[in-house]
């Protein structure tokens, strides 16, 4: 089939090389010359494990092309998915559909035969609908459907979630719109992988359901960690203990400094403005947002503890600044809120991260940037593990507190225990959800 794929963002380019890879002709389009031309010449401006050698795969297939021609794109395509981004609008919460809008117009404009438009962007429910209406005014001769197909893909991880999903949710209002979604999804449904067809609302809802329960358990793992410090618990052995049941699951049961990220802020805040405007009030979410805020404010708190009351001519050592390891996204992250907590307390900061300078150097200034962790840590008052990337894992402990003018480990993602910084020489640990190691070595 013949697919064109609006946004070359995150998900649309993902979506668009992985649905190359099944075998279809893909073009992505994108307003930013920039990104084209860098596409055309095979690299890619996210970071995305796999992405680049899969692109180059299905480009040399001759299946994957880039352009800033939408008209060209769309003429002859058979689905159309808008993948532009839907930023939380300013002062109010909601999803701005701007781009979605503007998009759709122009689709419109561009078809000449019958195309299923499909929405891939995370929008409100009703949206999908709204779509239906721009398209039908700017062309009302225009023979077309809209379908929802709402994305769940993980950075880091997405070309697996695209390519073996737990499910791949498809709303729509006709057969013919459902015929060529399926058949856009045929490898995966050959593979018994679930396709889960619904009406465009429900498809919709989807999304933002899914996003605001992982940000709910999240979230309510992290307030029951405050609660295991003050009582004495270990955070690790109670999510062990309630992951066993199946009811609840292991994942998303990792306590932490907070979620962040492209979608769980976003989605959680649009959510909790669509139930306010329905007058359905969404109590949880509406938590889910304030706690993890504060989640991110008390890091702060913990880290000022453990510097002595003042940050003030500290030099303290962050390993970590995207939200998650594995991606160069630096969107909500909690070193957003961290980070220049302590240079505005007159802390000199130093910062280690693989992938997060290329964003990180704009949104966090007056720090200073280091490639090698041990180097960032020499002469630090505090070093702080704040994303679990994988180079952080294995850390030399006794090398990094050898070098340190005193140290102090804050490791906000509990990678280590108290046992293996006592060992290493460090005075004083702390983690979350778990008994911390003081000056005294108690």
């Amino acid at each position: 089939m013949k697919i064109a794929m609006i946004g070359t963002g995150y998900v649309g380019l993902v979506s668009g090389v992985c649905f190359s890879d099944f075998g279809h002709e893909v073009v992505c389009v994108d307003k930013d010359p920039r990104k084209i031309d860098m596409l055309n010449r095979g690299e890619v401006p996210i970071y995305e494990p796999g992405l680049e050698d899969l692109l180059a795969k299905n480009v040399a297939a001759g299946r994957l092309t880039f352009t800033l021609d939408l008209a060209q794109a769309v003429a002859d395509a058979d689905a159309v998915f808008i993948a532009v981004g839907t930023p939380t609008r300013r002062g109010d919460g909601h999803a701005d559909l701007t781009y979605v809008m503007a998009a759709a117009e122009e689709i419109a404009q561009a078809a000449k035969d019958y195309v299923v438009i499909v929405t891939k962007s995370t929008v409100p429910v009703g949206t999908n609908r709204q779509v239906q209406q721009v398209v039908a005014k700017a062309n009302p001769g225009l023979d077309f459907d809209v379908a929802s197909n709402p994305e769940f893909l993980r950075e880091g991880a997405a070309i697996d979630d695209f390519m073996k999903p737990d499910r791949v949710v498809v709303g729509v209002q006709s057969d013919r719109a459902a015929e060529v979604m399926s058949d856009i999804y045929r490898p995966l449904y050959l593979r018994d992988f679930p396709i889960v067809i619904t009406d465009l609302e429900s498809a919709e809802m989807i999304k933002y359901a899914a996003n605001a329960f992982l940000a709910t358990k999240i979230t309510f793992i992290n307030e029951i960690a405050a609660l295991c410090e003050k009582v004495g618990a270990d955070i690790k052995q109670v999510s062990k203990g309630m992951g066993m049941d199946n009811r609840i699951g292991n994942k998303f049961l990792h306590a932490g400094p907070g979620y962040g990220g492209s979608c769980f802020p976003k989605d959680t805040r649009a959510l909790a403005r669509m139930g306010q405007d329905h007058a359905v009030p969404m109590q949880i979410t509406e938590t889910v947002i304030k706690v993890n805020d504060e989640t991110k404010r008390r890091m702060v708190d913990k880290l000022l503890d453990m510097c002595d009351g003042s940050f003030n001519g500290k030099t303290i050592t962050i390993l970590g600044v995207t939200f998650k390891p594995n991606t160069d996204d630096m969107r909500d992250a909690p070193s957003l809120t961290i980070i220049p907590s302590l240079v505005g307390g007159g802390a000199r900061v130093h910062v280690v991260d693989p992938q997060g300078r290329h964003e990180g150097e704009a949104l966090l200034p007056g720090v200073t940037w280091n490639d090698d962790p041990y180097d960032a840590a020499r002469n630090a008052d505090l070093l702080v593990i704040l994303t679990e990337w994988n180079e952080f894992r294995a850390l030399d402990l006794t090398r990094l507190a050898g070098s340190m003018a005193k140290a102090r480990l804050a490791d906000l993602r509990n990678i280590y225990t108290a046992q293996d910084a006592r060992r290493a020489g460090f005075e004083a640990y702390d983690s979350i959800g778990r008994k911390q190691l003081g000056a005294d070595g108690a």
